[in-house]
């Protein structure tokens, strides 16, 4: 119980840093909505940073945190702490060498990455080329964004979770900055938010070296590839790196695809992308990032049931979250688009179509959130290999689906063929993690699940007439929808709150019992 406990804690500082860093990435978006609206700079500036973005994870937050994690758990827990700062030390200097090279090489072939990627940006004068120049100012965030993920490993695995979470209110910071403040000086003037992008990646890395000297991880080169720690980190890390490229390359074939599609499709799947990913940081990574070093100390521990029993209560959080999440998102799709984004160059049909791909993004929300979680667990018992299967699956899964529905649906065909493989994956990962270890504790969490599908369904019914009170076209003054939006978001949260605690639920219960201890504090 104590785990389950230091998980719901962590969960919660990692929950309320992001938000803020969350509510940070809107008012950045907004701005960017406002000053480029959605066509051709805004599709080049999302296509140049995806790219940075996307290898990052590969690299760095993926195949690196799903090998290192465990194995520095497990040093640190075995071998102590001198043995583990020996081994991160070592782990920053190869990854610094390493992601120096790809940086580098990114900056090079640019021109290449652009055309395999985005194919159809050939067919307007200028778009190509402003999308290489964007990429080849941003490429080297990898570099900086990667050594951060590593240090949010550590960090993470010694209980501090606080400031990894915080950083990106950093990287926000610097785009709305930069955005403001630089425009006057370039030709293109959406080059100021790739300056933006390149500044907050180095100020992330700069925030966490003192937190890391302080907890006693001083970081110091040191090039070695004789340990046999960092052979075991790279052994785990290939079947890894299989499993994220074949989840990046489903983010690839989907770029090509919308690329070919109307102007605009790139920078609609974008901006719904961003709000569908916010319950996700919020809470879903938060989780995720809690349980992960929960579950690699239990299984060094040996201690199969306790990590079992972690599992069972990240999926059961989780559950209990992104369903209401799920059913928010569906009714308040339209009046969260017009009016975050709307002004100024983005128009009504722009948020309509953006609130189309949100639509179809958020069915699929539980989905990609259990899978971020379940993942993990594979992890933890030092098992790369079967992510990779079941992402290579969920790849077919998206590229069939893809193809069949972007004719009919356009964008909102990609986002639902999303949606779909999510759906796969994660009933993949289940069936072959209960087979791995055994009975998961399936039960506790359909109770959960359908106790917040049946708490959700009163809540979406409130929240759906609550939004059709207020024309959401309407340009201008944005403060009488602000205040219905809230007004609804605070009235939903209640009506679910209250059914969830008629139909007690487990989560509910505890979610009241750490809210009555803070107040009580």
């Amino acid at each position: 119980m104590s785990e389950q406990k230091g998980i719901l804690k962590a969960a919660g500082i990692l929950g309320s840093a992001t938000m803020l860093s969350r509510v940070m990435g809107m008012v950045r978006d907004m701005v960017t909505s406002r000053l480029f609206g959605a066509g051709m700079a805004t599709d080049a500036f999302f296509a140049a940073f995806q790219i940075p973005n996307m290898l990052r994870r590969f690299f760095a937050e993926g195949a690196l945190t799903a090998a290192f994690v465990p194995t520095f758990s497990e040093t640190l827990a075995q071998e102590g702490e001198e043995r583990a700062r020996e081994l991160a030390n070592i782990c920053f200097s190869l990854l610094t060498m390493v992601v120096a090279l790809i940086t580098l090489l990114g900056i090079i072939f640019s021109p290449a990455i652009i055309s395999l990627m985005f194919p159809g940006f050939h067919a307007m004068p200028g778009k190509f080329e402003l999308t290489v120049l964007l990429n080849r100012i941003m490429f080297p965030y990898l570099f900086f964004i990667s050594l951060v993920a590593l240090c949010m490993g550590i960090l993470n695995t010694v209980r501090h979770f606080f400031t990894p979470a915080i950083s990106t209110v950093f990287l926000n910071l610097a785009m709305i900055l930069a955005a403001l403040l630089l425009r006057p000086f370039f030709e293109y003037p959406i080059t100021a938010l790739a300056v933006g992008v390149l500044l907050g990646g180095l100020i992330q890395l700069l925030l966490q070296l003192p937190v890391l000297w302080k907890k006693g991880f001083p970081i110091r080169l040191r090039f070695t590839l004789s340990d046999p720690k960092v052979n075991k980190i790279a052994l785990l890390m290939l079947p890894a790196t299989v499993g994220v490229g074949v989840y990046y390359l489903n983010i690839t074939v989907g770029n090509i695809l919308a690329s070919l599609l109307p102007q605009g499709s790139v920078s609609y799947l974008y901006y719904a992308q961003r709000l569908f990913e916010f319950p996700q940081g919020v809470f879903t990574v938060s989780v995720a990032q809690a349980v992960l070093p929960a579950m690699s100390r239990q299984a060094a521990a040996g201690d199969l049931a306790a990590m079992k029993d972690s599992l069972n209560y990240g999926v059961r959080l989780t559950l209990f979250v992104t369903i209401p999440a799920l059913t928010g998102l569906v009714v308040c799709a339209e009046p969260l688009m017009t009016l975050l984004f709307m002004g100024g160059q983005f128009s009504y049909a722009m948020a309509q179509q953006s609130a189309l791909a949100l639509t179809y993004y958020a069915t699929g929300l539980s989905c990609v959130a259990l899978v971020r979680v379940l993942a993990p667990a594979f992890y933890a018992l030092k098992d790369t290999k079967t992510p990779v299967l079941t992402a290579f699956i969920a790849f077919l899964l998206n590229l069939g689906f893809s193809l069949w529905l972007m004719g009919p649906l356009k964008h909102g065909g990609l986002a639902l063929a999303s949606s779909l493989s999510a759906l796969g994956n994660m009933l993949l990962l289940f069936w072959l993690l209960r087979r791995k270890t055994g009975l998961l504790g399936g039960k506790r969490m359909l109770r959960t699940a359908l106790s917040a599908v049946a708490a959700s369904l009163p809540m979406g019914a409130v929240a759906w007439w609550l939004t059709g009170l207020w024309d959401w076209s309407q340009p201008g003054n944005k403060l009488p929808g602000a205040l219905v939006l809230i007004g609804v978001v605070l009235t939903a949260v209640l009506v679910y709150a209250a059914c969830s605690r008629l139909f007690r639920s487990e989560e509910a219960v505890e979610f009241w019992g750490l809210t009555q201890r803070k107040l009580r504090r």
